[in-house]
């Protein structure tokens, strides 16, 4: 039976870098509707800082905003890695079928760090799941830069 996507002869993997990026927005812009008027676009890095005045705003609103732009924050510094890593793995020459894997697992962790990030830890007990969940992103870009160093 095939595939709904196809894994195997298509590669998919370049594709993977934009979905990674908008991954890494997607935070950010969750903290943009969070802080609503209180967000300055003129001045976005004190958004936490003015959040923090609003006497309006419940504390635990204010620290989902501040885990959702860490999150974001996060993202960008490993998005770069996880680029490399991918036209590492396409240049050796890596199996499409492993590739896209790769990819497709390193996208499903950015997105499922960034709800454990963001809305699990509303539970502050839970906080030990989002290493776990980043350390397989990380996994996945070790094991193409690996890969690719094997295969030249």
């Amino acid at each position: 039976m095939a595939s709904f996507l196809d894994l195997e002869s298509t590669n998919w993997s370049y594709y993977s870098i934009p979905v990674a990026f908008v991954l890494c927005m997607a935070p950010h812009a969750y903290a943009v509707a969070l802080a609503g008027k209180n967000y300055d676009i003129s001045n976005p890095r004190k958004t936490e800082e003015i959040c923090a005045k609003d006497e309006k705003m419940s504390k635990a609103t204010l620290k989902r905003i501040s885990r959702a732009r860490a999150a974001a924050a996060n993202g960008f510094e490993t998005l770069g890695l996880y680029a490399a890593a991918i036209t590492a793995g396409n240049a050796a020459g890596l199996a499409t079928g492993r590739m896209n894997r790769l990819a497709l697992t390193y996208v499903l962790s950015r997105a499922v760090y960034n709800y454990v990030y963001v809305v699990l830890q509303d539970n502050a007990r839970l906080a030990a799941v989002r290493p776990l969940v980043w350390g397989v992103g990380i996994a996945v870009v070790m094991g193409l830069f690996v890969g690719a160093a094997g295969k030249l």
